[in-house]
């Protein structure tokens, strides 16, 4: 369970209207965002807010073999909020999670951002076994 967990909230956002109001465009750039750095989608779900004449954002969600990649789009406040997930128990899929992040940011053009990164799980099998604090 080992793993990469990064987040981030964006402010401000100027990149074109579509990305944040329609599903279909945000469907598009989180898989070719996905694929490009090697992550692999396995599923997802997209759903569109609001009516396809007035779209009040959209939510959306890719399953990753690797892990996962939530977006929230709230056009209305030009902001959008980024979950992405990788697990590292076969290799490390840090580099990937964290290419397919700055791309995500860069196509949303923010203006501000607050982005966090944590190290999930542990690290070696040792710990697991006997966790610190624990005696024979």
């Amino acid at each position: 369970m080992h793993g990469l967990h990064l987040t981030a909230e964006l402010y401000e956002c100027s990149c074109d209207p579509r990305l944040l109001a329609d599903v279909g465009a945000l469907r598009e750039l989180c898989l070719a965002i996905c694929s490009e750095p090697g992550l692999t989608p396995v599923g997802l779900v997209f759903h569109q807010f609001g009516s396809e004449l007035a779209p009040a954002g959209a939510t959306g969600a890719v399953v990753l073999a690797e892990s996962h990649l939530a977006v929230h789009t709230w056009p209305e406040a030009r902001a959008v909020t980024l979950d992405l997930y990788v697990c590292n128990f076969s290799q490390d899929n840090s580099t990937a999670a964290r290419k397919a992040c700055q791309r995500l940011i860069g196509a949303f053009a923010p203006g501000r951002l607050v982005r966090r990164e944590l190290e999930r799980g542990v690290a070696n099998l040792a710990e697991v076994l006997q966790p610190s604090g624990a005696s024979d």
